[in-house]
């Protein structure tokens, strides 16, 4: 059993490890043997904060104060593994815009729950049908730009996703907050993108050139892949912290505005290139 058990002093406290406690008894004082740096658990300390304590600093079990430090529990690592599973669960349910009820909710209750999420949607597609209306006249002339231009904004979104589910779990953890490594992120996610933009735009480039024997038209198609990868990268990470910072959750909220702006930006710069190169 590795339970602490904490201890009265006269003018300290600390914690003494059971395992230490039956191995040492016999040959020092408890005060010689024991942990004087105890992580204290307030009663009131949200159950994520908790489960970043033991993850930090290694814990098999934690004593829980009332607002006087007095002694009323313990919390063990098998609580704390729960409630990162239930957590992570949570976190992958509000990502995907759908909850644990959903399975066993009758039918118009699993509807109205989703119906949120897909109005949201809703209003992207409407913002990203607008942006493509601005550029009747050059889709008229160019046919083959209607069907290239989903694929400047599908990589972008996908991409995106791929660093929100990152930079969230980040959040999630405590390994970044808004006020310390942002810079270092930003600048790791921007690199990613932009390499990887790199190999799509050649990619995608050459064969939409081949595809529609117009050499122009896959050098606009890399450039606007260039553009919205990179621009993936930025926002996939800001957008969680800005909306933490704002005391939102990143997990329900990201995403959405992350694919409203790769869709938005991903067809004006395929679109706005091809207005200035082709016609």
């Amino acid at each position: 059993m590795d339970l602490k058990e904490e201890l009265k002093g006269t003018n300290k406290g600390g914690a003494v490890a059971y395992r230490d406690a039956v191995r040492k008894m016999f040959e020092a004082e408890i005060r010689n043997i024991m942990d004087e740096e105890l992580r204290l658990v307030p009663a009131d300390t949200d159950q994520e904060a908790v489960a970043y304590l033991f993850r930090q600093y290694g814990l098999v079990s934690a004593p829980v104060v009332d607002g006087d430090g007095r002694l009323i529990g313990v919390i063990t690592v098998d609580d704390v593994v729960r409630v990162i599973d239930e957590e992570a669960e949570e976190d992958l349910l509000k990502i995907a815009g759908v909850s644990d009820t959903d399975f066993h909710a009758p039918a118009y209750k699993t509807a109205y729950l989703r119906v949120r999420w897909l109005v949201v949607t809703l209003v992207n597609t409407l913002i990203a049908s607008f942006v493509i209306s601005r550029f009747e006249g050059t889709i008229g002339h160019y046919p083959a730009l209607a069907v290239l231009m989903p694929i400047t904004a599908a990589m972008g979104g996908n991409a995106g996703v791929q660093v929100i589910t990152v930079t969230v779990r980040a959040l999630a953890t405590r390994e970044i907050t808004p006020s310390s490594n942002v810079t270092r992120l930003v600048a790791k996610e921007l690199a990613v993108g932009f390499m990887n933009a790199i190999v799509f735009a050649v990619i995608l480039g050459t064969l939409g050139g081949l595809w529609f024997g117009h050499i122009s038209l896959g050098f606009v198609l890399g450039g606007a892949m260039i553009f919205n990868m990179v621009w993936a990268g930025f926002a996939g990470t800001m957008i969680p912290l800005v909306m933490d910072r704002l005391g939102f959750d990143p997990a329900t909220g990201a995403g959405p505005f992350l694919t409203t702006t790769t869709d938005c930006l991903g067809f004006f710069a395929f679109l706005g290139l091809a207005t200035l190169f082709l016609t």
